[in-house]
């Protein structure tokens, strides 16, 4: 069906277009609002990134469903990617001030268990942009600390510090959490 669709869209079939938008537009906004948490920013990226696509398509190999969503992804991630470095200033915190707080933040993990997948969603788009975008890369598109550093021009332990504080915010974070509910 996704490839009959592709089809029609290289064909200029507007309607095939829309199918395609609606198909796809949940799982896009998902990994949008992932680094973009500004709802009216996050529209403008993917409106980028749904003009990217469609122009992209006459020009793309089409392999399977699966690998035409994983690009499909791709694009909007970059896009998102795109829109923070030129949009917004990410801030990095170097690898050698992880070892002066390091004795303030707590390492045992919290009960995840206890909140809901949109609470801890909401907790994700509270981070900082530099965390966020970090834990982002690394955990939802599994890109190696060293992969992070060159597509974002930082050093790799920049990248592991980022995500070491990221984890520790949202453990922090998500005690809290647990303690109001209790």
């Amino acid at each position: 069906m996704v490839k009959q669709i592709v089809e029609r869209i290289r064909n200029k079939d507007q309607r095939a277009m829309s199918e395609l938008y609606q198909m796809y537009i949940g799982e896009l906004s998902s990994v949008c609002y992932r680094y973009i948490p500004n709802a009216d920013d996050a529209k403008d990226v993917l409106q980028n990134s749904f003009v990217k696509i469609f122009t992209a398509i006459p020009m793309m190999e089409y392999r399977s469903d699966e690998a035409f969503k994983g690009w499909l992804m791709r694009v909007v991630a970059n896009e998102a990617l795109m829109f923070l470095r030129t949009k917004k200033k990410l801030l990095f915190v170097e690898q050698d001030e992880i070892k002066q707080k390091q004795a303030d933040i707590a390492d045992d993990t919290p009960a995840t268990e206890q909140i809901s997948a949109d609470q801890l969603h909401q907790l994700i788009s509270e981070l900082p942009d530099g965390y966020r975008t970090v834990l982002n890369l690394y955990v939802f598109e599994d890109y190696s600390h060293r992969q992070i550093a060159e597509l974002l021009g930082i050093k790799e332990s920049t990248s592991a510090s980022q995500l070491y504080y990221a984890k520790q915010w949202l453990a922090r974070r998500i005690k809290e959490l647990i303690i109001d509910k209790g």
